[in-house]
């Protein structure tokens, strides 16, 4: 029999299954029907006392509009049974985010490729709607070279590969680069299959270097190496090259390990290099262009793809030690002429100077041995003077022909830098271009002097007067030379340098060259000695029984007849 009037325990009862019943929905997915769509809400059954809205927006992708109507059965997260309002708390995005990590996890063990879309920017990167589960695209994911403008893969449908995913957390990392760079080594694997070396093939300009630029082969790429694009010199790729141009190579390489393959566009033209020895004989002139400078040269193009070399050393004739740029410059047009050729070696050496006049052979021709020239004094060093000649070149001047009767440095301190002198030519080396030059040689009466040998008698100017002896010179305009004290006379008496004055002449005999100052050395007192014993020879001796006196006077009676 029922009984009609439950007791209180039987109501605690009721209550207690109610409430538990209604307690067990929450935290769960849930089933339910939308009952009504009220502006942008969704009124959603589960079952429970009260209904529940839901926002409109959940129920659609990022960027897509959602597509329900009254009577659908979705599936919902319930947060709470009731709120302060007396409704349900679902949740469309919660339930998707559940059944959606449920999914993943299972993807991510078995590293399949998972749909999602890229709907909005973050710091670093993008947020990516992976059916529900909101994923991070770090910005260096995204492609397989970095994009500029990502708009163009915004809000569309494509794969993405999970590179790392806490639930606990709620964190997921994704890439969209580790699928390109699969997809591509798939195609690559394929296309490299099909290329041989040699082969020639069309591909569009991708992206430009410094170094070259890489050809789109058709879903694999090859590098066209700037020094494989042209025969002549090109200075940046894009000298010749534009991104999205369409060309035409060669293979040249493959290397299936690495799959990397080189390309060349020269290799379809003919090689200007063929037959370049018969093209440019040695000692033959052309024209070329400057294309490029550097420390020990530059280079001149003969025609496009033949450059030659033009060595700093074969620039000038007269500029040593002179940078080629402040001989020649860049784009210039100069004639040069072929030195050497290396057909093997793709070397060809060419001289700028030889189309030149030799200022040597100019000077040697112009100025031969024994003529007089005029130059400024360019350069004092501890062995001769510089001067410089007309066609820029110089000559020398030793420091043993520049005075005579003069050491070479006391020679050298009467002569200053800028100083303009007169020089005879001595030499001329053409190939080693070297002119020796004297400038004693201007001096004849000096050089007559020089000449003096021991035992010959000279006649002698005072110039100076010394405690010590006097100053004199040789002849007319010739060296110099000092008597000392002691060959003043062979008498004592007569030793006294005061007794000379400036200006007087008198005779006396050269007894010999000083070693180190290489001058004269002379004495009035050897040349009396020397008289003594020339008249005591010619005209008797005191032994004869004439005096000293006697011999002297008749000696010097003859002598004054003989004037």
């Amino acid at each position: 029999m029922t009984n009609i009037n439950p007791s209180r325990d039987d109501f605690a009862a009721l209550l207690e299954g109610s409430l538990g019943a209604a307690q067990s929905f929450e935290g769960r997915v849930v089933k339910g029907t939308i009952t009504a769509i009220e502006n942008d809400m969704v009124v959603i059954d589960v079952g429970l006392k009260s209904e529940g809205r839901v926002p409109m927006k959940e129920f659609g992708a990022p960027g897509q509009k959602a597509e329900i109507q009254v009577g659908d059965e979705v599936d919902v997260y319930v947060d709470r049974i009731e709120n302060a309002s007396g409704e349900a708390m679902l949740s469309r995005d919660r339930a998707r985010r559940e059944a959606a990590w449920d999914k993943l996890e299972a993807q991510y063990a078995d590293g399949v490729r998972v749909d999602g879309v890229i709907f909005g920017r973050v710091k670093g990167g993008f947020t990516v709607d992976l059916s529900g589960a909101v994923a991070f695209l770090p910005g260096s994911q995204v492609d397989i070279r970095p994009i500029r403008d990502i708009t163009p893969l915004m809000n569309i449908p494509q794969p993405f590969q999970i590179l790392k995913m806490d639930r606990r957390r709620g964190n997921i990392v994704v890439s969209r680069r580790a699928v390109l760079e699969e997809t591509r080594a798939e195609q690559r694997s394929g296309l490299i299959q099909t290329l041989t070396e040699g082969q020639v093939i069309e591909g569009v300009v991708k992206n430009i270097t410094d170094y070259g630029a890489f050809i789109d082969l058709g879903g694999i790429d090859g590098l066209l190496h700037v020094t494989d694009m042209s025969y002549r010199r090109v200075g940046h790729p894009s000298e010749i090259l534009n991104i999205g141009d369409t060309v035409r190579v060669q293979i040249i390489r493959i290397n299936r390990d690495t799959q990397r393959i080189s390309l060349g566009m020269k290799q379809l033209e003919s090689d200007p290099w063929e037959g370049a020895a018969a093209k440019y004989p040695v000692d033959a002139k052309f024209s070329g262009r400057v294309t490029n400078i550097t420390d020990y040269g530059a280079f001149v193009e003969l025609e496009p793809g033949v450059e030659g070399l033009v060595h700093v050393s074969e620039m000038s004739w007269v500029k040593k030690n002179v940078h080629p740029g402040k001989i020649v410059s860049t784009s210039q047009e100069v004639e040069v002429m072929v030195l050497e050729v290396d057909e093997d070696k793709r070397r060809i050496s060419l001289g700028l100077k030889q189309c030149m006049d030799n200022p040597w052979a100019s000077f040697a021709e112009k100025h031969p041995v024994g003529s007089v020239v005029e130059g400024e004094v360019k350069n004092t060093t501890e062995f001769g003077l510089f001067i410089g000649l007309e066609g820029d070149v110089d000559g020398m001047v030793h420091m043993s022909d520049i005075a005579w009767g003069k050491s070479g440095e006391e020679a050298l301190s009467s002569f200053r830098r800028g100083e303009m002198v007169k020089a005879v030519v001595l030499d001329v080396d053409i190939e080693k271009e070297r002119i020796s030059l004297g400038i004693k040689q201007l001096d004849q009466a000096g050089q007559a002097a020089a000449d003096k040998r021991k035992g010959d008698i000279v006649t002698v100017t005072v110039l100076e007067v010394k405690d010590g002896g006097i100053e004199v010179e040789i002849g007319e305009g010739g060296p110099t030379a000092f008597i000392k004290r002691s060959d003043l006379s062979r008498d004592r008496d007569e030793q006294r340098p005061d007794r000379f004055q400036v200006g007087q002449k008198m005779d006396a005999l050269v007894i010999g060259t000083d070693r180190q100052t290489k001058k004269l050395n002379v004495s009035i007192k050897a040349l009396q000695i020397a008289e003594e014993q020339q008249a005591v020879a010619q005209y008797g001796s005191t032994d004869s029984g004439a005096s000293l006196g006697d011999i002297l006077g008749a000696a010097l009676s003859k002598a004054k007849d003989n004037r």
